[in-house]
């Protein structure tokens, strides 16, 4: 999965910070996803995963953890990749607006629409 891509892949990013999961929304009403994005060409999932959390949000992430097929998913499953947060406030150049972005629980996140082998992720991570 770290391998590079063809342009035109999509990849999710799974951005994490202090047992909240990083969501973002495309218009008002609209359902909360993760921040997602395509490949551009020669971009590993994880540049990818990085650069849409940035120009979506503003914040800086480190996207080095790719998430493999959960048991009984496809494996042409879109591809996520686990980002940390590398910055505590975003930059002023995203391009959603802050009532578009949120953090929320994971034990909130689960009860999502989520791909398999991110709802096993936060699973494995929720705080105790």
């Amino acid at each position: 999965m770290t391998s590079e891509r063809e342009a035109g892949g999509r990849v999710l990013a799974v951005a994490v910070y202090d047992g909240r999961l990083l969501q973002v929304t495309q218009g008002e009403g609209g359902p909360w996803t993760l921040p997602s994005g395509t490949a551009e060409l020669a971009e590993t999932p994880g540049a990818t995963a990085e650069r849409v959390v940035y120009e979506l949000t503003g914040y800086l992430v480190d996207g080095t953890e790719p998430l493999g097929p959960a048991a009984g998913e496809s494996p042409d499953a879109v591809p996520a990749v686990v980002c940390q947060l590398l910055t505590d406030s975003p930059s002023g150049g995203a391009s959603l607006p802050d009532g578009q972005i949120r953090w929320v629980p994971f034990a909130e996140a689960e009860r999502d629409a989520l791909p398999p082998a991110v709802r096993h992720y936060l699973q494995g991570h929720s705080p105790v």
